[in-house]
């Protein structure tokens, strides 16, 4: 990675890296909207691997793939932002999803089943299963966000802050806690492609040839998975706020 003067051979580094750019933009597609291009992440990360390059330091050895992946998916994200990612009526299906599963997860004492949701919200399984592709794009959240008042997204109110990084959210031991609680709890195809998405980090497709499914049927079963884990976090969160409530 160094030319014969020993300076840093940054051409090398991009082509090098070039790949880990695009699987990370292939990987961050199944949590967005289909509205959203492939080749628009894949430039704002290209982006985000020049910087990784130019803050490069010698020393940081195999610590540098690590340090990009950060920075190039940072600034896929960023751009994600600035080009306002989630339309406000996405987010009000997704809810109604979340709050179908809330429902029938209380009177049934049960997870509900994909026909039970789209029965509760008067709609066909075709209809359910679209919303719920068209509808891809929330992510896990973490405690503070869950007390907040207001419409906005995770992602959007904590892009640009190093200190709310998703992966260093996620290492807090109680949210851990209730999301492997949530995912065992799942239906057994959702606890299958929740395993392949981000503990082999696969793709969508390759994720539907390993269950013989289409991709998009990869993003519903995506989506319905969040939309799940998601009312765990609520009702457990919200029962942390009472309880704090009537201890104060």
């Amino acid at each position: 990675m160094y030319n014969a003067a020993g300076q840093i051979n940054k051409d090398q580094l991009v082509q090098r890296f070039a790949p880990l750019v695009k699987r990370i933009a292939y990987h961050l597609m199944a949590r967005l909207p289909s509205s959203v291009q492939v080749d628009d992440l894949v430039q704002n990360g290209m982006m985000g691997l020049l910087d990784a390059i130019n803050r490069f330091e010698a020393g940081m050895g195999a610590q540098f793939e690590t340090y990009a992946a950060q920075r190039v998916r940072g600034a896929m994200l960023d751009g994600l932002r600035e080009n306002d990612w989630l339309p406000r009526s996405l987010r009000r299906d997704f809810r109604r999803i979340e709050v179908a599963v809330s429902q029938l997860e209380q009177e049934y004492g049960r997870t509900p089943s994909e026909n039970e949701l789209a029965g509760a919200l008067s709609m066909t399984l075709a209809e359910y299963q679209k919303m719920l592709q068209d509808a891809r794009g929330h992510q896990l959240i973490s405690y503070e966000d869950l007390v907040e008042n207001g419409d906005e997204d995770f992602l959007e109110r904590h892009l640009t802050d190093d200190s709310s990084e998703p992966s260093k959210i996620l290492e807090d031991e109680s949210l851990r806690r209730l999301l492997v609680q949530g995912i065992e709890a799942l239906p057994e195809r959702e606890k299958m492609m929740m395993a392949l998405y981000y503990e082999q980090d696969l793709n969508l497709r390759e994720i539907g040839d390993v269950m013989g499914v289409t991709e998009s049927r990869v993003c519903q079963l995506h989506s319905q998975a969040v939309a799940r884990l998601r009312v765990r976090i609520f009702g457990e969160a919200g029962l942390k706020k009472k309880k704090a409530k009537r201890n104060g």
